[in-house]
This record gives structure tokens, C-alpha cells and sequence, in this order.
């Protein structure tokens, strides 16, 4: 077992494990530790426990010590500083005119470098930005491409639901989702209604996935031929996915009656559930379809004629520029000389 204690280092970040080296840390307390960009101030996710060794990657970084008040202030002073930072960067953005819209600035605790975060349509040049930054702050200096889930994640919003933004408050990862899920939990597949901020599909699809899965492999599919208890056959005509009901359109004395069951009422095949694998397939399957609708893969019509290889008529060998019988040349025969022995 590995002593850990998890540090996030932003508000709804990731939360990576150091080693506590003996401290006594409280949950919640400010911490100094060495990261691969140099010493930072984080909080302390969780307190100090133990965890497997294969769930960890060795050798673990340690605290350097718990956050005093000295390094708060200093902190406090870095964050004001990204905010000057921020502003003399769009002014050297405008001064180079690059098409690029910067989201963050982030100081390392030790001020020894600052990143700042940004978006672009494609690959940016900033060479010439970077020197010109490098100039102004004395320091060293990174400029880190992101994309739009990102880039909401940073600066947080409100979302349809009226609620602070999951990936800004407390999602930590993102989680891959595709159309797929929005198919099965039977939501509208308006763009409008299942995209979040950063206009791509919405997180929070993910979070009753499995719950939609278990209740549909229970549920008949639609247009399905259903038998019920009274010994009425019908086709499935409506599902209620979350209170298991289903409405069955039935022949009555020649007329289309619509009857409700309960799906416990009904006898049918059930649908096989698919697991993580299939699921998986499926949605990458779903995402290529939908993120790539301008296919310029030319389709096959269905009415085409096959086409069929041109009869060709034999031609004569000496037509086909080919030696006929009284043009083939004999091959000339070869005597084969006996290199003499040494000896001789």
C-alpha cells in the first residue's frame, strides 16, 4: 500500500496524488508541492490515505511543506498579476494581428513561467508574439492551444438547466458522448436542445446512460408485435421508458384501437442489452456520421447499371504484334565451356 494525498490545483480540475512525507494535512488545506512545471500551491482534495501500488505511478513527488501565510499573500499577488497579464497579451495580439482569442494567464507559484490559454480555428504562428512577451515579462513564457470544451470549463456559464456548468464546478474529465445516448433516453435530436455552451453534445447525457439502457432491454421496440395477458395482439405504437408503460395498437371489430399496458403485461422478446464494448463501438460509429457530414466518398446509385467488360474480339498473333508460329525465332542454342582444372 502507497500513502497519497490528491491535490487539485484549479477549481474543478484534476486531482493529482503526492506523497504526504509524514504531514499531517487536513482536507481542504493549501499546499506547496514540485510538479513538472515547477513548485505550485494546490488544495488538498481529500486527506491522507492509503492506497494499492498499482493504482498509482511511482515515484510519487512529495509535499514540500503545508501553505503558510507568506505564500497565500504571494498567491493572492500571482492572481493579480495574471490579470495585468492578460491585458498587455491582447494588446500584443492586436499589435501582430493574430486570429486568436485568449482565454487564461497563469502564473507558477515561483513566477518562474506563465502560460497563457487560447483558441484558434487552426495552427497559429506565435513565435514573434512569444519573443515580444518574453521581452515584457522577463520570464519564461507558453502558449497553450485549447478547444471549446476547454475553453467553457475555464471560464464557466449558466446552462439550459439554470445551474452553474458541471465541467466548471465539479466535472473533472471529460467523458466521451455521441448521439447515440440522445437516441436512447428518446430526446429531441434538435442541435439546440442537446448542446451545452461550447456547442458540442451535452455532458450530463452521459450521467443517466445506463440507467435509460436498463430500463429500454426491458421495454419492446417499437412496431413490435407484442401478445398481452388478455390475449390481445398488437403492435407497438408508444414507450414511457421511465414508467414502464407501453401503448399497443390493437384491431377492434375492424378499427385501430389504442390499448396502455403495463410492460410486466406483456409477453415479447427482450431485447438484448449491450455491454461497454458494443456501446463503445456504436458511439464512435454514431460520432463519425455526425461529425463528418460532408462525406466526398461518392455514393453508389442504386438504379446503376453494372457495368460489364467490353467483348473483346481474338485477334491474330501477328495482329497483336506477337510472333505467330512462322515468326517465332528458334532460341539459339548455347555450348556450355569447361573452364580448365589448374592442373592442366
Amino acid at each position: 500500500m502507497t500513502t497519497i494525498i490528491g491535490v487539485r490545483f484549479r477549481g474543478s480540475g484534476k486531482v493529482y496524488y503526492f506523497d504526504p512525507d509524514g504531514l499531517e494535512i487536513p482536507s481542504g488545506a493549501e499546499v506547496i508541492v514540485e510538479t513538472a512545471r515547477g513548485v505550485e500551491i494546490g488544495t488538498c482534495a481529500g486527506s491522507v490515505r492509503e492506497v494499492s501500488d498499482e493504482s498509482v505511478t511511482q515515484p510519487l513527488k512529495k509535499v514540500i511543506r503545508v501553505a503558510n501565510a507568506e505564500d497565500i499573500e504571494r498567491a493572492r499577488e500571482s492572481r493579480e498579476k495574471e490579470i495585468e497579464a492578460m491585458a498587455i497579451c491582447r494588446e500584443k495580439i492586436r499589435k501582430h494581428g493574430l486570429e486568436m482569442k485568449l482565454i487564461d494567464a497563469e502564473y507558477t507559484f515561483d513566477h518562474s513561467k506563465i502560460l497563457f490559454y487560447f483558441t484558434a480555428e487552426g495552427r497559429i504562428d506565435f513565435r514573434e508574439l512569444v519573443k515580444d512577451l518574453a521581452s515584457v515579462f522577463r520570464t519564461r513564457i507558453e502558449l497553450r492551444q485549447i478547444g471549446v470544451r476547454d475553453e467553457t470549463k475555464i471560464l464557466g456559464g449558466i446552462g439550459i438547466c439554470g445551474r452553474p456548468l458541471c465541467c466548471h464546478t465539479w466535472l473533472t474529465d471529460f467523458v466521451p458522448v455521441s448521439i447515440r445516448m440522445a437516441k436512447e433516453q428518446n430526446l429531441s435530436l434538435n442541435p439546440t436542445k442537446i448542446s451545452g455552451v461550447c456547442g458540442r453534445l451535452m455532458c450530463c447525457l452521459k450521467n443517466e446512460q445506463e440507467t435509460y439502457e436498463y430500463l429500454n432491454s426491458k421495454l419492446p421496440a417499437m412496431g413490435e408485435t407484442v401478445y398481452a395477458a388478455d390475449g390481445v395482439k398488437g403492435e407497438v405504437a408508444g414507450l414511457n421508458v421511465l414508467r414502464q408503460r407501453v401503448k399497443v395498437l390493437v384491431d377492434v371489430d375492424d378499427e385501430k384501437e389504442i390499448h396502455e399496458y403495463d410492460v410486466t403485461d406483456l409477453h415479447f422478446k427482450p431485447r438484448r442489452r449491450k455491454d461497454k464494448k458494443d456501446a463503445a463501438r456504436s458511439g464512435q460509429e454514431e460520432n463519425a456520421k455526425t461529425e463528418a457530414p460532408g462525406s466526398t466518398e461518392p455514393k453508389q446509385k442504386e438504379n446503376a447499371p453494372k457495368s460489364r467488360p467490353k467483348d473483346r474480339k481474338k485477334k491474330h498473333p501477328k495482329e497483336r504484334g506477337q510472333a505467330g508460329p512462322e515468326n517465332k525465332e528458334k532460341p539459339e542454342k548455347t555450348e556450355k565451356t569447361e573452364k580448365p582444372d589448374n592442373g592442366q
